[in-house]
């Protein structure tokens, strides 16, 4: 018997739209690109083949366009700064492509979507220039929210994580990290041989989760030392972002495809920054529709 989701579980707007990103179940397209920026989806849209629109709907942070590049039917969306709004986008896609919102009822037949966050990010290590695309084969997770969910444990990668938090000195108080890998298949397609890979921190926070001090002091005053230094099985940290771990961790569970791709545009261990970085993003996005 196909489960059931009533109103107060599935919101469904009056126009059979989804309650936040108030995207209607046949605007979804299979494949799925995630930015941040509300206005960086105009950005993607402007290389969408010319007539292929099939719909542009904004509600507040939460952009979406339609359309197709080279033929291949993309859909774009912003997510807003953040794993609590990860949370949101993530569930609601996955409803618009495997409940029946007419019968509110789960399909039979199961959509798997490839997802792919384009970004920024701050580098860890010396290594990692300015301008850098990095791809997250793994997100670790500072934001809690896989721990709301059911099996967490299965999807994440316990013996990094006890690592993490034994070396660093992990706040006790803050909620656990979590650490999920990105789909390979999907990371193999849109790294290619040129661009680099990595593990990347998805902060809860752009100040003291990421280890800025401005007027009040932070729990683990070397936290960044800590973390450049830190090794597992061969791997390091390589970038903080803020959005990855929610939607790796969630795709797992939802049996999608996704993963992260972030320019680099500050260098926390040179304290480097590069503001003027729109053009390299631009770059970014092409890349990233032409192997989506």
């Amino acid at each position: 018997m196909s489960k059931v989701f009533p109103a107060s579980q599935l919101i469904i707007n009056a126009d059979g739209s989804a309650f936040h990103l108030h995207l209607k179940p046949e605007f979804l397209a299979d494949k799925v690109i995630l930015v941040g920026d509300q206005d960086r989806v105009n950005m993607v849209a402007s290389f969408f083949d010319e007539g292929s629109i099939e719909c542009d709907v904004q509600s507040r942070e939460f952009h979406t366009i339609t359309g197709k590049f080279q033929g291949k039917r993309i859909s774009c969306i912003s997510t807003g700064i953040g794993t609590d709004n990860c949370d949101i986008v993530m569930n609601e896609i996955d409803a618009l492509a495997n409940i029946d919102f007419a019968t509110r009822t789960e399909k039979a037949e199961k959509r798997c979507l490839d997802i792919v966050r384009i970004g920024t990010c701050g580098g860890m290590q010396e290594d990692i220039p300015l301008g850098t695309f990095l791809v997250s084969q793994k997100s670790i997770g500072f934001d809690g929210v896989l721990a709301f969910y059911h099996d967490r444990d299965k999807i994440a990668d316990l013996g990094f994580e006890k690592a993490f938090v034994d070396f660093v000195g992990y706040p006790k108080k803050a909620a656990v990290p979590y650490v999920v890998a990105a789909n390979p298949e999907l990371v193999d397609r849109i790294a290619k041989d040129d661009m680099m890979r990595g593990c990347t921190i998805a902060s809860n926070g752009f100040y003291g989760p990421q280890g800025r001090v401005l007027r009040v002091d932070l729990a683990v005053p070397d936290i960044n030392e800590k973390i450049t230094a830190f090794r597992y099985e061969g791997q390091r940290i390589t970038n903080y972002e803020m959005e990855g771990s929610c939607i790796a961790g969630l795709a797992l569970h939802m049996g999608h495809r996704a993963m992260t791709v972030c320019c680099v545009i500050a260098q926390r261990k040179i304290e480097a920054a590069n503001t003027d970085y729109k053009p390299r993003i631009k770059e970014l996005v092409k890349t990233v529709l032409e192997r989506i």
